[in-house]
């Protein structure tokens, strides 16, 4: 077993992207999970392409890998948060179009994957009308995906009309199972909103797999937590993604921590890699170092 292991930039927004990335390659990441955001990579200020450009050059450099996520909070509303989406009632366009530029980027990046989740239902929506959002906009979406060779990775979200693993397959179905539209999860939510434990989780979701945010979190309480100091049991988790041969980025998502960014970066990478060490030795039941304590 050899897990990728990278760090969401969402965690890194106090620091110049040249200088976020300089720190995770020196402590040995293997990439970089990129927001599209002001603070790094802005999908609607001038000259994208060029931007983008400079960006692949500067991960190039540092030999890291990245997948693009699109969950910055006010990069569409300065004023509501994560708004609009592609469930709202109004300017569902705009969040799509976000998704569009999302998955230019992550091809001139060379990311496999973009990440997105659907959004908080609106109260006065019926089921079968955001189910129709959903497929409408992922509809418009899986075109683009495919002609640019990246995967649609939705996450279930805590709180959101698509908020299990489940949702995310009963949207495949309802589309015909199309091969770009895959899974992000956050190891964090399967602890927080399902049934089953996350292992078991990753084990059921198998090679739908595109995209791995890692985190701690206790059950029904969406706080993104430094690992160990959740409820979450990590060298399982970490063998069932070897089971099931993910390679792509296992990235640590602590988008409220900016202000210990390197020193978070620092110990959640030695706590993976005891995790992952657990993982592979049965005899070992020492829990790994806990972060943050």
């Amino acid at each position: 077993m050899s897990l990728r292991f990278g760090y969401g930039l969402n965690g890194f927004t106090d620091h110049r992207l040249a200088d976020a990335v300089a720190v995770l390659a020196d402590l040995g990441y293997d990439g970089v999970a990129l927001t599209l955001d002001h603070a790094h990579l802005d999908p609607f200020a001038p000259d994208l392409a060029a931007r983008t450009r400079e960006v692949a050059g500067l991960l190039e450099r540092h030999g890291l890998g990245v997948v693009v996520e699109t969950g910055a909070r006010y990069v569409l509303d300065p004023r509501r948060k994560h708004e609009p989406t592609l469930v709202s009632d109004q300017g569902r366009e705009r969040r799509i179009e976000l998704l569009e530029r999302a998955i230019r980027v992550a091809a001139d990046l060379g990311a496999p994957a973009v990440s997105f989740w659907s959004g908080i239902a609106p109260a006065a929506a019926g089921r079968d009308e955001l189910w129709s959002r959903v497929e409408a906009a992922v509809s418009r979406l899986l075109p683009q995906a495919d002609a640019h060779g990246v995967d649609l990775a939705l996450e279930p979200e805590p709180g959101m009309f698509v908020e299990r693993v489940a949702d995310v397959l009963e949207l495949r179905r309802r589309l015909g199972a199309p091969e770009r539209l895959r899974l992000t999860i956050d190891v964090g939510h399967l602890r927080c909103t399902e049934d089953a434990d996350p292992a078991a989780c990753v084990l059921g979701a198998g090679d739908l797999l595109a995209n791995v945010q890692i985190d701690d979190m206790r059950r029904g309480v969406h706080e993104h937590l430094p690992l160990g100091d959740g409820e979450v049991d990590f060298p399982p988790v970490l063998a069932a993604l070897a089971a099931v041969e993910f390679t792509g980025l296992v990235a640590v998502e602590l988008p409220r921590h900016s202000h210990a960014a390197p020193t978070l970066a620092a110990a959640s990478l030695d706590f993976l890699r005891d995790a992952e060490r657990a993982a592979q030795d049965p005899d070992r039941t020492r829990r790994p170092q806990e972060v943050g304590r």
